[in-house]
């Protein structure tokens, strides 16, 4: 595997920063998650752009231009060889000194991952996944923006062990406010006669690209998606519930908290998702080159 840093490639095992990184030492830089299908890179414009929001919240100078990044990625799968898979964007802060102020740091540093990802089981997505709601809640949005999606996950590792631990693949997420955020990696959708459900980013949870992909079979199935506050009793009461994630693409669950979702059984309407999810990325993308 060769792993792209700063415009330069290394074979895994000489890949490496240096433990002034402030993306190491704080968790100060951000990150995307990619597919690519058949050759083609899966709404690459539409990730690339939310890493400059993000670096731009965190007043953080990429150094590269949009159509730059977008080249190096598809360079970096071209590099190793691969059609199919996942690529990991990270921009760190760069290396700085031992204190917390991000402006010691002269320059940003990007580091590009493309290799094969399985992030749940294969039978997962014939059989749905199983849901704990987590302790640990979802940060206000005043305390660290969901929109960002930064390299600070402990808040999403800290649930996702409460969700192993208890016996689960995922973990159900609540705001301060006891309303449902997301889950740990994914964003989450209900199903309750035949209209859909999701939670606005404003209850915690980041704006995904999957998420917006959701929202576009939605209009084309003529199926009623709209965001709404949801709490546990709403995946309680619920038909059916479906999860999206790049990673995790779209994979339904069908128990929280030791109760069946519905019939227990991934259901009609997110089969249907799941179909033209499957269809579009098959055809649709940026050519690798």
């Amino acid at each position: 595997m060769q792993i792209y840093i700063d415009g330069e490639y290394y074979p895994e095992g000489d890949a490496k920063i240096s433990v002034f990184d402030h993306g190491l030492l704080y968790g100060d830089g951000i990150f995307e998650g990619i597919r690519f299908y058949n050759g083609r890179v899966f709404r690459l414009e539409e990730h690339v752009r939310r890493l400059f929001v993000s670096a731009k919240a965190l007043l953080l100078d990429i150094g590269m231009s949009p159509e730059g990044v977008a080249d190096a990625v598809r360079a970096t799968i071209r590099e190793n060889g691969l059609t199919d898979g996942y690529v990991r964007l990270l921009v760190t802060r760069g290396v700085g000194s031992l204190g917390l102020s991000p402006f010691l740091c002269p320059r940003a540093s990007m580091i590009i991952i493309a290799d094969k990802i399985a992030l749940y089981p294969e039978e997962k997505y014939s059989e749905g996944l199983k849901l704990v709601t987590c302790s640990t809640r979802r940060p206000p949005p005043a305390a660290l923006s969901p929109s960002v999606k930064s390299l600070n996950y402990l808040n999403n590792v800290l649930a996702k062990v409460e969700a192993i631990q208890g016996g689960a693949e995922e973990g159900l997420m609540l705001n301060e406010q006891g309303f449902v955020a997301e889950c740990t990696g994914d964003n989450i959708f209900v199903v309750r006669d035949g209209s859909v459900r999701t939670p606005p980013s404003s209850a915690g949870g980041l704006p995904g690209i999957t998420r917006d992909v959701i929202f576009e079979i939605a209009g084309e199935l003529g199926v009623d998606l709209r965001e709404s506050e949801l709490t546990r009793y709403d995946l309680f009461a619920a038909d059916e519930c479906f999860l999206t994630g790049t990673a995790a693409e779209v994979i339904a669950a069908v128990e929280l908290d030791g109760r069946p979702i519905g019939d227990g059984k991934p259901g009609p309407v997110t089969e249907r998702f799941v179909g033209r999810y499957r269809e579009i990325v098959g055809v649709e993308g940026t050519e690798i080159g």
